[in-house]
């Protein structure tokens, strides 16, 4: 499965949602599996969408024929996009699907990896950081995903804020010193996404 990640800074919010609404569209798409996205909780102004495809091949023929007429809507509501693609490599939990409607919020992290720390990292997430997400309450699904240059990106959907909030606070720093986090990444961002239910396809 293939996932892609839009992040935007949005300069006109009602021009934006209207936009957003147009994606409607998109179940009728061969390879299309589901999208959804919100706003920031920590940036004001900044949105995300993640969508999923069955393959890069699939994703790549949508881009050809049908994303320009379906993204014209939001021509001129955003700014400063940034859009990177992303193979599933394992589920966090089981079963992923791209669902939206059980989760009020989705955490993203995206990581830059030293390349000699890569398996390294990738084995710490199945070995460490999954089951400690997976054990949490409120934790609904997640995926662990990669893309050329060193990658990664792990999305894991909660069912609120506060079942989030309370994970950081009890275990991230506990398990980021098991897993030896510092020695694997590079770079490190992340957000913290209040789904909005209009936007799921």
């Amino acid at each position: 499965m293939l996932v892609k990640w839009i992040r935007c800074t949005v300069v006109d919010r009602r021009g934006f949602e209207r936009g957003q609404r147009k994606w409607a569209g998109l179940p009728g798409e061969p390879g299309f599996r589901g999208q959804g996205g919100g706003w920031s909780r920590l940036r004001p102004g900044v949105a995300h969408v993640f969508a999923f495809w069955e393959s890069r091949t699939f994703y790549d023929s949508f881009m050809a024929r049908s994303h320009d007429r379906l993204a014209a809507a939001q021509s001129g509501t955003f700014k400063d996009a940034q859009v990177k693609l992303f193979d599933h490599r394992f589920d966090v939990k089981t079963g992923f699907e791209p669902r939206f409607t059980d989760a009020d919020v989705v955490r993203v992290a995206h990581c830059r990896v030293h390349p000699d720390r890569v398996e390294n990292f990738a084995l710490m997430q199945e070995k460490v950081w999954n089951p400690a997400m997976a054990g949490s309450p409120g934790m609904v699904r997640g995926l662990f995903g990669e893309a050329p240059d060193h990658e990664f990106l792990v999305l894991s959907m909660w069912q609120s804020a506060a079942e989030h909030g309370k994970y950081r606070a009890e275990r991230v720093e506990r398990l980021a010193l098991r897993a030896q986090t510092d020695a694997d990444v590079a770079a490190l961002a992340g957000d913290v996404v209040e789904l909005e239910p209009s936007w799921t396809v």
